[in-house]
């Protein structure tokens, strides 16, 4: 159960990186909020998960997932411009998130 409530905050993470943006510096009401309960949710789940999965392995799993899904969303909507080498290289963070979880004995 923690392993999916991790992966569901790493998702929220891409959520808060993503509202934080278009919150334009807290100036904007909806991505302001979204922000503020995504990261509360998120930091929640991380916190969680931590009692059964190391620090070391939650965080960079966490971060993986968030950080790979807030790029894939920005060059998807066209926020950032798309190409192969940015796409690799998400791939490769995933492979790398997916190798924790397999070489991970918690």
């Amino acid at each position: 159960m923690s392993w999916v409530i991790l992966v569901v905050s790493g998702i929220l993470e891409a959520v808060w990186a993503t509202a934080l943006g278009k919150s334009e510096g807290f100036t904007k009401l909806w991505p302001s909020i979204i922000f503020g309960v995504s990261l509360l949710a998120s930091m929640a789940g991380l916190a969680y998960a931590m009692r059964e999965i190391s620090t070391g392995t939650s965080y960079a799993v966490w971060v993986g997932i968030g950080a790979s899904l807030t790029v894939a969303y920005a060059m998807f909507t066209g926020e950032e411009p798309f190409s192969i080498v940015k796409l690799l290289l998400i791939l490769g963070l995933v492979g790398c998130v997916v190798g924790l979880k397999l070489v991970g004995h918690e």
